[in-house]
């Protein structure tokens, strides 16, 4: 069984991912996604570089042209990735007018083609991240989709749950509005024993996910939003997923405290916000948790850098044990 970290776009950048890898090393982190275009003609180094990379972080892409994906995968492997996932599932307007995204669920070959692209000109595994189904596409359709790219070489295949309705839906209420189908994965998994079948959406516990796992006979699950906006449950993945054996618990504390030391050394130039953003949730549900979160917001502290984050936390640490002790 395996857990992921859903790619989001403008949350899992490089600081969010040092901050998640603090929690859990056993996760496997995603990238935001990246268009083939960014990579080959944007800022490759700030793209793909990384201050907390390691070999369970992969890359997602996303894109159309065979050709590009070949020049893109010899890009990534320079960088130490050893995994490229193909984003299949967006269902934005933005992304669908460059055709790419959950609208190629209909292109099957073009998909193939770029799968084989990257299998040509590098040693990347290839993962593919997609809906059920999109619009009208009947239930086939996902299992003729599935079936052309694992031909041209993904074994792995990352399935929300959900259809993508890219006439009428915005991105926000695709999130939520289509109804979830868990047989239906269930049924991708059952005709593709070989392949691994990773469910998402919907998930919002590490119980709630090992239960799906088990009951649909799955081989791992991701959390995207939910494990964003309340991070501190990642700190029991490496033991409820993997069975860590490592006593030491992993406490808020010692999160906050390691974010500081980040902060020190890579965030000198008072741009500490690149990290800040995204521990916001880090006391979520716990008493004083809106003092913290305005305390480390806090511009008028700017010169104190980690300092900020470690006073705020010491500050809610004294008001949570005091009320233990009351």
């Amino acid at each position: 069984m395996t857990f992921s970290i859903a790619p989001m776009m403008k949350c899992t950048d490089q600081h969010c991912r040092y901050f998640h890898r603090i929690l859990t090393k056993r996760a496997i982190l995603f990238t935001e996604m990246i268009s083939v275009d960014a990579i080959i003609f944007g800022p490759t180094y700030q793209l793909l570089s990384s201050n907390c990379f390691d070999d369970r972080t992969v890359l997602q892409v996303g894109g159309n042209d065979p050709k590009k994906m070949g020049r893109v995968a010899k890009i990534v492997e320079k960088y130490g990735y050893t995994e490229i996932n193909l984003n299949i599932g967006c269902p934005s307007n933005r992304v669908k007018s460059g055709n790419f995204g959950a609208c190629l669920m209909a292109s099957p070959q073009t998909v193939s083609d770029c799968v084989k692209s990257i299998k040509d000109h590098s040693n990347l595994n290839v993962s593919i991240k997609c809906r059920i189904g999109i619009d009208d596409m009947s239930s086939e359709g996902l299992d003729k989709f599935v079936s052309a790219t694992s031909n041209a070489g993904v074994t792995k295949f990352i399935i929300h749950a959900r259809k993508a309705i890219l006439r009428g839906l915005s991105p926000k209420q695709n999130r939520n509005i289509p109804p979830l189908d868990y047989e239906r994965v269930k049924r991708l998994k059952t005709d593709n024993k070989d392949l691994i079948i990773i469910l998402n959406g919907g998930v919002l516990s590490l119980e709630n996910g090992i239960q799906y796992i088990r009951d649909l006979n799955l081989d791992g699950f991701m959390i995207g939003r939910e494990a964003y906006k309340n991070p501190y449950i990642l700190s029991c993945v490496d033991k409820v997923v993997y069975g860590s054996s490592e006593k030491e618990n992993v406490t808020r504390r010692m999160v906050a405290f390691k974010v500081a030391d980040y902060i020190d050394k890579y965030l000198i130039n008072n741009n500490d916000h690149l990290i800040i953003r995204h521990i916001l949730g880090l006391y979520n549900n716990m008493h004083s948790s809106r003092e913290w979160r305005k305390n480390i917001l806090d511009k008028s502290f700017y010169k104190l850098k980690g300092d900020k984050i470690r006073f705020a936390t010491d500050k809610i640490e004294k008001i949570i044990s005091h009320r233990k002790a009351a």
